[in-house]
């Protein structure tokens, strides 16, 4: 279902229902179908609404090629060398599309939930409206601090790497291998089952051009490190101890940085959520997002 939100047109998913909200977020080129099944249907039986959208410039939402395709090799010297770096649009307007999705559907409040770029999304829905969220969690995600572990150089290769051609069949080729390099070492997903999920998102949308411009958006959020301190929202963080690209010690270091915070680690997990990870992560998210409940 497509809805007008803070001006562009956003794609969403919503389970309905009167439970109180999950907003899920998803990370860098990552659309909304991308939620394992079995997460939201668990999100569900346990009496929440759930809205998925699909972030701007990706998926089934307004895209931005009017801005240009972004300079990636520039972007990265200027982030190296602590420059500013000009973004097409920024974490923070993402942040206020999630914000009116919910105004749209007139959700006063919602529990937000984001993995890896979502996190980071998340965070900064939780900075600009802490009012608004009942609970933050940032799965697989960072603050975006300096002097972090970066991804292994193998993943960063792969990662900025092409497809070998433009046909479907190249496209799927190019995420089965990246999704590989990401994944998760100790639960392994079969490769016809990653196949069958990779093509149905490329068979949805495919928009290199929105990855781009989306990476050139997390590297100039430098200053949400620093902000985190005065976050006063329940807060959990999931982390894989076994993450290539965003490393653990990422999930750590968002952890410590914002008060009270909650951090569960999953041994074997990478940068993906496969069944065995989305089972570990079911119980702590869950006894999460009842806290509020528990305090009402």
């Amino acid at each position: 279902m497509k809805i007008s939100a803070n001006g562009i047109d956003i794609e969403i998913e919503d389970s309905g229902g009167a439970g109180p909200a999950v907003l899920l977020i998803m990370g860098l080129g990552m659309q909304l179908v991308a939620w394992p099944p079995a997460m939201v249907q668990a999100l569900v039986d346990a009496g929440y609404r759930v809205i998925r959208l699909d972030n701007r410039d990706i998926g089934l939402s307004q895209k931005f090629d009017h801005l240009g395709k972004p300079n990636l090799v520039w972007a990265s010297i200027k982030y190296r060398l602590g420059l500013t770096i000009q973004a097409p649009y920024s974490l923070h307007d993402m942040a206020a599309d999630a914000l009116a999705v919910l105004d749209a559907l007139q959700v006063d409040k919602a529990h937000v939930v984001g993995v890896s770029m979502g996190g980071m999304i998340a965070q900064r829905v939780a900075l600009a409206a802490p009012a608004r969220v009942l609970s933050l969690t940032s799965i697989m995600s960072s603050s975006g601090a300096r002097g972090l572990p970066q991804a292994k150089p193998r993943v960063m290769r792969v990662l900025l790497s092409r497809p070998a051609g433009s046909d479907a069949g190249a496209v799927i080729n190019h995420y089965v291998r990246l999704f590989k390099a990401i994944g998760s070492p100790g639960f392994p997903v079969d490769e016809g089952e990653l196949r069958k999920r990779v093509a149905l998102g490329v068979k949805r949308s495919f928009h290199p051009a929105g990855v781009l411009r989306q990476m050139v958006a997390v590297a100039a959020d430098s200053r949400r490190a620093a902000e985190l301190a005065r976050l006063r929202v329940p807060t959990l963080v999931i982390h894989g101890k076994a993450d290539p690209l965003v490393p653990f010690a990422c999930g750590e270091d968002t952890a410590r940085r914002i008060p009270g915070a909650s951090l569960v680690g999953i041994e074997g997990m990478g940068h993906d959520l496969p069944p065995g990870v989305v089972e570990r992560m079911l119980a702590p998210l869950i006894a999460h997002l009842h806290t509020d409940r528990a305090a009402a």
